[in-house]
């Protein structure tokens, strides 16, 4: 016996955005204004103005799929570092102090 809810053909929700509403979101992101802020800073600023036009996580998902999920603004992604290593190929190479308060009898 197969499962047949998988290939089940189901209506689109009721609450999900029109490709109108989906443009009307990328438009506004990539305002002039807009074009280097995060959701986070344009969902706001746009209901200053009156204008609601999807949720913050709404305008994410959005954006991914539109292929513009990268950072937004002035600040630069994080960079990879290698991490730090010690080691010690001999006696009293590498020291380490524990600066930790030990409890005392009051």
């Amino acid at each position: 016996p197969q499962d047949g809810r998988i290939q089940a053909e189901r209506e689109a929700p009721p609450n999900k955005l029109s490709e109108a509403q989906r443009q009307a979101v990328l438009d506004a992101a990539n305002r002039p204004g807009y074009a280097s802020l995060t959701p986070h800073q344009i969902v706001p600023k746009l209901a200053d103005e009156g204008v609601y036009l999807a949720s913050e996580s709404t305008f994410y998902r959005i954006l991914k799929a539109a292929g513009q999920g990268q950072r937004r603004g002035r600040a630069k992604a994080a960079q990879p570092r290698t991490l730090t290593t010690h080691r010690a190929d001999g006696p009293n190479q590498v020291w380490c102090w524990d600066i930790s308060v030990p409890q005392q009898a009051a």
